[in-house]
């Protein structure tokens, strides 16, 4: 099944993938994600927060932005 992925995590990009059906959003994270923890990012399904064990489904969109910026100071 295909779905919109943005990844905002670096350079970021969007681009529609393949994905199994039954997929969780843990799941994509996992196969996505090299490094870091799902708690470190922001994780949207359709513009809505989303839940570790959500099911994806056709067309969905899929948004993985980190919440800390590595290299940033604190002030």
């Amino acid at each position: 099944m295909r779905i919109l992925f943005l990844n905002n995590d670096g350079g970021g990009f969007a681009d529609h993938i393949e994905v199994a059906e039954g997929t969780t959003v843990s799941t994509l994270f996992a196969e996505r994600i090299s490094k870091g923890r799902p708690e470190d990012y922001l994780i949207r399904v359709n513009r809505q927060p989303a839940a570790a064990g959500q099911v994806l489904g056709p067309g969905d969109r899929v948004s993985i932005t980190p919440t800390k910026i590595e290299g940033a100071a604190a002030a």
